[in-house]
């Protein structure tokens, strides 16, 4: 059963959390595939008219109704405006066929050089030997990675072809094997045998599973699509991280029934220059949450096929992404998944497709909490980093069930597990609150459970730092977000948990040290 329920104050104010992130140029999309242009129209006049999205959205609209002229002008005042050309070559492509056959839109082609790499490439799945590269094209093409350790030499490992479909939205991954690890590589993208122009194209191999490192990893969520904080992805760029996790609400759907609308909440993302340059070199990693999956606070039920439109929104998100593995696959659709770098485990978890309120409320589902459960005790982390998309901390979200306060049961159930398998390492990273904070929770029969939370990467939307007992500090002054600096070389191996502003200042610093997460009867000896 589908639930996105609450109560009527609590409706009411988080009605007004999530107009206050969403954008009107989104929401008149929303509006468009349901065939409603007037109020698409009502919502573009909260626009800044001049806005390329907004001339975007217009020709969209002009399209729906079959105005190709109008369409033609709204184009060219949105190519104007700055749209990347390779935006209408993105589409949605059935929907701006009427576009394509311009002559308009054929000396657009002509002058813009119209690229055959439209997205991506984006950086994945990365391991000491290997690596995975996701990109979108402007036709149906064959696609190869080649990686060099100098430029000025044949490459030393070469990818397998892989093809990009219409029926994969001209997106495919290609895997790079065979490569050394916590090395520096360069590579390139060759589209049906000739290579293609991209900006930022490095990486580093991590290093070899198991040993001690220095490195560090960015994360959060809460990225709604607000063009003067793009810069937040350059920001994120010039700390250097290995790895970004993206931890929910990544873009804001909140359409799981209509393609168009999803499909424009990533192209405009994935047609940004500085996300690009960032995600061309860091390794990404990403999990959704409500406003990517379903709707505000939404609860789908635990059935895979319930409600319709569950497998055809994983399976977009699947083709939008390039982590190493999609929950239990299509039998077990889901974004959970874990990785290795050196000697730290992550683990993902999915909060939305199973997320339960029959008999006992359950966030996981059966199937994703008994893996959970065999990876922590198979896991060999110094560190073991929890991700969830919903935030841990008791009354972090005051009178809401949505966080893990509506699963208290299951959330006891991994808390006890941990310290019944005497579990060591562990901390917790979440998103969703609009804000970055550090909290602790005391845990009288085991060690304190520290949670890392960030969600506001982009969003406009801000909440106020909620004072919980084990709060550390709190920052919500602008978009930031977390970075964890890992050191395990050291006889106590360390994280350093800190918080970073959007123009590059570091406003809190926690660190973290491998003996804290000890349970007491270890501490003691």
């Amino acid at each position: 059963m589908n639930i996105c329920v609450m109560g009527p104050l609590a409706g009411l104010l988080l009605c007004a959390t999530a107009c206050g992130q969403h954008d009107p140029q989104r929401n008149a999309v929303r509006h468009i595939a349901t065939g409603k242009w007037d109020q698409a129209n009502r919502e573009l006049a909260n626009a800044d008219p001049q806005d390329s999205e907004t001339h975007f959205v217009r020709m969209l609209g002009s399209l729906a109704n079959e105005e190709t002229g109008a369409a033609v002008e709204h184009a060219r005042a949105a190519l104007a405006a700055g749209l990347p050309f390779g935006r209408l070559m993105a589409g949605p492509r059935e929907m701006l066929r009427p576009l394509y056959a311009t002559d308009a839109f054929r000396e657009w082609a002509r002058q813009n050089a119209a690229p055959r790499l439209l997205h991506g490439p984006m950086l994945g799945a990365v391991t000491s030997r290997d690596a995975s590269f996701w990109v979108r094209t402007a036709r149906a093409a064959g696609v190869q990675i080649r990686v060099f350790g100098d430029e000025r030499e044949p490459p030393v490992a070469v990818s397998q072809g892989v093809s990009t479909t219409p029926a994969s939205d001209f997106t495919a991954v290609a895997r790079v094997r065979g490569l050394h690890p916590a090395t520096d590589y360069h590579y390139g993208v060759w589209i049906d045998g000739k290579r293609v122009a991209s900006d930022n194209t490095h990486f580093q191999t991590f290093p070899a599973e198991g040993e001690a490192a220095t490195f560090g990893v960015a994360f959060g969520g809460g990225a709604g699509f607000v063009p003067q904080w793009e810069s937040m992805w350059d920001t994120i760029g010039k700390t250097d991280p290995v790895a970004l996790l993206m931890l929910g609400d990544n873009v804001y759907i909140d359409d799981p029934t209509h393609a168009l609308t999803g499909r424009y909440c990533y192209y405009r993302r994935q047609s940004r220059p500085e996300w690009r340059r960032l995600v061309a070199a860091t390794s990404v990693y990403a999990i959704y949450d409500d406003h990517d999956f379903g709707t505000n606070d939404c609860v789908p039920g635990p059935e895979v096929e319930k409600p319709a439109w569950k497998r055809s929104v994983w399976e977009h998100f699947r083709r939008n992404w390039v982590n190493p593995s999609y929950g239990g696959g299509d039998r077990q659709p889901g974004c959970w998944h874990d990785f290795y770098i050196a000697d730290v485990h992550f683990i993902l978890l999915d909060g939305r497709y199973y997320r339960s309120r029959q008999g006992v409320p359950s966030m996981l589902g059966p199937v994703q909490k008994a893996w959970l459960k065999e990876t922590l005790k198979a896991s060999r982390g110094t560190f073991k980093v929890i991700a969830s998309p919903v935030p841990w901390t008791e009354n972090i979200k005051p009178g809401s069930r949505d966080p893990w306060d509506g699963f208290t049961a299951e959330r006891e159930e991994i808390f006890s597990f941990l310290e019944d398998h005497r579990i060591e390492g562990v901390f917790l990273i979440a998103a969703d609150r609009h804000r970055t904070d550090l909290r602790v929770t005391s845990r009288p029969a085991g060690y304190d459970l520290y949670e890392f939370e960030s969600s506001r990467l982009t969003n406009r939307h801000t909440h106020a730092v909620v004072k919980t007992p084990g709060l550390i500090w709190g920052y919500n002054k602008t978009c930031s977000f977390g970075l964890m600096q890992f050191d395990t070389t050291r006889a106590d191996p360390q994280v350093n948990l800190t918080a970073v502003a959007i123009d590059g200042r570091r406003v809190h610093t926690h660190t973290l040290s491998r003996s804290q997460l000890t349970a007491p009867a270890a501490r003691q000896k």
